[in-house]
């Protein structure tokens, strides 16, 4: 890890493996790790992922000796066993339509099939990507983003009560009591913020997809927070190192913690029941028929 302090590449060590190594073990350490890595990275997906959750997570990387923000895009899927699994991490310089298209279609020659709903934020490279390579997938926009992105269409001192109101909009049992939550605040708030309004109407119905998957589900899949919270361990670990030496030493220790979560995920308890899922889908069937 040039460039990096002997006392960071033990912090580091300790953080991820429990114990620290001699500096001169590190680089054999890395070279067998990079293997293990890239064997999971380009692991075959042989079971089809119902859902799939994805985001982008930037990190300062030195290269050639200028420090850039590299975003490390990840994706999670939920197989039809109900479980969560890590299924792709990779870098790129930034979050472009085509760099989301390649990371997609990575996962589709990896044989990542049948999908049926996107958990995403509102990004128009990563949207634009997921309409051609999951043309047949559910796309829903991250509600909590969403609330985030909000903000901007407010006054600094506005009332708090508005975007409480429409957090607790996503509360409701089904659409229609959405909607009509909905109706509701828009009529109470258009007097006062009606940029805000106006912009929560033209954009909110894609953050109501999830409405389509039983209400079991609903909790886990309006968001990315999973992805979140797993994004959040990955800050946790390299609070000491602010500035990777270069991106093989992101892509190492993002993708160490990856396997690690996978690992987890994989012994744990059931994510989702996904008979309410298969439910839904025959319920819907009988009704078409």
């Amino acid at each position: 890890m040039q460039g990096v302090s002997t006392r960071k590449v033990k912090t580091i060590t300790e953080e991820l493996c429990g114990h620290a190594f001699s500096a001169s073990a590190i680089s054999d350490i890395n070279k067998t790790l990079d293997e293990s890595l890239e064997a999971f990275a380009r692991r075959r997906l042989e079971e089809p992922f119902a859902y799939l959750v994805i985001d982008a997570k930037y990190e300062k990387v030195r290269e050639a000796g200028v420090v850039r923000s590299a975003a490390v895009l990840i994706a999670i899927g939920v197989d039809w066993d109900g479980r969560r699994q890590m299924l792709a991490v990779e870098l790129a310089n930034r979050e472009s339509r085509s760099a989301w298209k390649d990371f997609l279609l990575g996962l589709k020659k990896r044989g990542l099939f049948g999908v049926e709903y996107v958990v995403a934020d509102d990004h128009a490279g990563l949207r634009a990507a997921v309409r051609e390579v999951l043309p047949d997938a559910y796309f829903q926009r991250c509600y909590v983003h969403f609330l985030r992105n909000a903000l901007d269409h407010l006054p600094r001192k506005a009332d708090d009560d508005c975007l409480q109101e429409l957090r607790w909009i996503y509360d409701r049992r089904d659409l229609a009591g959405a909607k009509a939550d909905l109706a509701q605040w828009l009529k109470k708030w258009s007097p006062r913020y009606s940029k805000l309004t106006t912009w929560v109407e033209e954009n909110i119905e894609e953050t109501f997809t999830y409405y389509r998957l039983p209400r079991q589900h609903h909790k886990h899949m309006k968001s990315t927070n999973m992805l979140e919270r797993f994004n959040e361990e990955i800050k946790r670990r390299t609070y000491v190192l602010r500035i990777f030496p270069n991106a093989a030493s992101c892509l190492r220790l993002v993708r160490s913690l990856a396997v690690e979560t996978h690992e987890n995920w994989i012994e744990a308890h059931r994510y989702l029941n996904m008979d309410d899922l298969k439910e839904l889908k025959k319920a819907e069937l009988r009704k078409a028929a």
